[in-house]
C-alpha cells in the first residue's frame, strides 16, 4: 500500500527509536518520538488523498488492517455495517475502549494541499483521517507498556450518517468494556491544548424534512395558485421565532434549514417544495419545545396559506453526555499530557452532533476535544468546509492522550475490582 512504502521511504516504523517529539508529560507521553509522529502524519496523509464515504470506507478499513497486523494486533472486520473494525490488546482484567471514527463528507475539497482529495466531491473536512491516525499511534504506544487489562480500538464507519455507532453496538464492539473514550480535532483551540468537561458537551439533533403541496398556476395570476415557495419562505422565517421569542436565552438551541426545493421554470408559481433542516438544542426541554413548536407552525401555515404540508422527523442523535467519573480519569490524563495549564473547557455545550453518544448510552464514557489550530499565516476554513484543515502537531498530542487515558482507566478499574 501507499502508506507502507512511505514507511519504508522514511526509514521509520511506528516502533523504531527517534528524537523526542513536543509532547509534555511522563511516562506514556515521553515515548512519543519523531519516528511515531511521521508514521502518524503519513497515515493521516494516505486517508486524506483517498476520502471515502459514510458506509464506504473500504480502503481505509484496508489500511487499519494493515497498520494493526504491522502491530502485531489482531482485528475483526467488517463490523457496523460492514467497514468497522474492532482491535484488542493488553492483558486480563477490566476493559476500556477507545474510539475513531474514519468516514470523510461530500464537499469537493479547495486546500491546495499536497495531498489533498484524488476523489472529486469527497473530502475530509472534519479530522476523522488525524482521528484514525491517533488511535493507531496510541495503539503503537500501548504495545509497549504492560497494562493492568484490555484495551479495545474501535474504529467506526459512518458517524456523519449518524448511525455508525449505533451499528458497531448492534456488532456487540462493547461486549464486556466497562468504560470508554474518544476525542475529537478542534481547530478553534491551539495546539497543546486539550479541552476536557464533564455533563452535556454536545448537542441533541433533530433532522426533520416538510412537504409543501400547493397549487400550481401561471406567474402572472398568482390568485389562481398557491404559491409553494411563498409558504417554503414564510416557514422559514416564522421557524427562526421558536428560538428567539419561545426559548430560555440561557439555553443553547438552532433551527436552520440547509435545503429547500421548489418550482421548474421562473414563470410558473410552483405547486411543491421541500425544506430539509435540522434541530439542535442543549437541553432536553428545549428539544421537546422546539419540536413541539414546529408542529404548530406547520398546522398554523398550512391553514393560514391554504396548502398541504407535512412534517417528517428522522433519526437524530441524543447528546453527548460526559461521565464524571469517566471525565476525571480523562482530565487526569490530560494534565499528564500537556500539564494542567493547557487543561480547558469549552464553556457552553456545543451544538454540533456526534454519534459518541450511543456509546455513552451503554457504558461510562468521556469524549474530549484536541487542540488543532492551523499557524504560521496559514489559512484553513472551519469543519465541514471545503478549506478544512488541522495542524498536524496535533497527532502527537491525540496519540500520548488516549494512550494515557486508557492505561489511568485500567488502573482506576483494577483498583477497584
Amino acid at each position: 500500500m501507499e502508506l507502507m512504502n512511505m514507511g519504508s521511504e522514511a526509514g521509520a516504523g511506528p516502533l523504531s527509536g527517534g528524537r523526542g517529539c513536543t509532547v509534555g508529560g511522563e511516562e506514556i507521553t515521553s515515548l512519543v518520538d519523531r519516528n511515531l509522529c511521521d508514521w502518524m502524519r503519513s497515515i493521516r496523509r494516505a486517508l486524506h488523498r483517498y476520502p471515502e464515504l459514510a458506509g464506504r470506507e473500504e480502503r481505509t478499513a484496508a489500511l487499519i488492517a494493515g497498520e494493526l497486523a504491522r502491530l502485531g494486533i489482531d482485528c475483526r472486520t467488517g463490523l457496523g455495517g460492514g467497514t468497522g473494525i474492532r482491535a484488542e490488546l493488553g492483558n486480563p482484567g477490566p476493559c476500556i475502549a477507545l474510539r475513531a471514527d474514519m468516514d470523510a463528507l461530500p464537499i469537493r475539497e479547495l486546500t491546495g494541499l499536497d495531498f489533498a482529495s484524488t476523489r472529486e466531491g469527497i473530502m475530509h473536512a472534519c479530522g476523522h483521517d488525524g482521528h484514525v491516525a491517533m488511535l493507531l499511534g496510541a495503539a503503537a504506544l500501548l504495545g509497549r507498556t504492560g497494562l493492568p487489562g484490555r484495551v479495545v480500538l474501535l474504529f467506526q464507519p459512518a458517524e456523519e450518517a449518524g448511525n455508525g455507532a449505533a451499528r458497531m453496538i448492534r456488532d456487540r464492539v462493547l461486549d464486556g468494556v466497562d468504560m470508554i473514550f474518544s476525542g475529537h480535532i478542534d481547530t478553534h483551540h491551539p495546539v497543546g491544548f486539550l479541552v476536557v468537561d464533564d455533563g452535556l458537551i454536545c448537542s441533541y439533533t433533530d433532522p426533520f424534512t416538510i412537504h409543501i403541496h400547493g397549487r400550481g398556476g401561471h406567474a402572472a395570476r398568482p390568485h389562481e395558485a398557491v404559491d409553494s415557495v411563498v409558504v417554503a419562505a414564510n416557514l422559514v422565517m416564522n421557524m427562526q421565532t421558536l428560538v428567539s421569542r419561545q426559548i430560555d436565552p440561557s439555553h443553547a438551541a438552532v433551527v436552520t434549514v440547509g435545503r429547500i426545493e421548489a418550482g421548474t421554470v421562473h414563470n410558473a408559481i410552483a405547486e411543491n417544495a421541500v425544506l430539509e433542516g435540522t434541530v439542535r438544542s442543549a437541553h432536553q426541554d428545549t428539544r421537546e419545545s422546539i419540536l413541539s413548536g414546529l408542529r404548530r407552525v406547520i398546522h398554523g401555515a398550512s391553514d393560514m396559506c391554504n396548502a398541504e404540508i407535512t412534517l417528517e422527523f428522522f433519526d437524530g442523535l441524543p447528546a453527548v453526555i460526559n461521565d464524571p467519573d469517566a471525565t476525571a480519569i480523562a482530565r487526569r490524563a490530560a494534565v499528564a499530557v500537556v500539564g494542567p495549564d493547557q487543561v480547558i473547557s469549552q464553556g457552553q455545550p456545543s451544538l454540533g452532533g456526534e454519534d459518541f453518544a450511543f456509546y455513552q448510552q451503554r457504558v461510562p464514557g468521556c469524549m474530549i476535544r484536541f487542540g488543532g489550530q492551523v499557524t504560521g499565516g496559514r489559512k484553513a476554513g472551519p469543519a465541514h468546509s471545503s478549506r478544512f484543515d488541522f495542524s498536524e502537531d496535533v497527532l502527537g498530542y491525540g496519540a500520548a492522550w488516549l494512550a494515557t487515558v486508557a492505561r489511568l482507566a485500567l488502573q482506576r478499574l483494577a483498583a477497584a475490582s
